[in-house]
């Protein structure tokens, strides 16, 4: 084998190892967004359906005491 022929197959080699440590490096930091993505999404779901419960809860609360008011609310009912 020439010395052509080996430092072609040396730098053949040299560039594959390198080309795989970057794909894994870029299937890393991928992976690392997703997660991040995800954990964002499970906060922000959170935070809606607690807000979306608030939210819930202030009306029934509206309704009972227009109810209270016109007199046919719970309180107000003869028993």
């Amino acid at each position: 084998m020439s010395s052509t022929q080996f430092n072609a197959g040396e730098t053949h080699g040299k560039t594959q190892a390198k080309t795989e440590q970057l794909v894994d490096s870029c299937k890393d930091a991928a992976n690392a967004a997703r997660d991040r993505s995800a954990q964002a999404a499970d906060q922000s779901a959170g935070f809606l359906q607690q807000t979306g419960e608030q939210v819930k809860s202030m009306a029934q609360g509206a309704i009972d005491g227009v109810k209270n008011t016109l007199g046919v609310g719970d309180n107000n009912t003869k028993k």
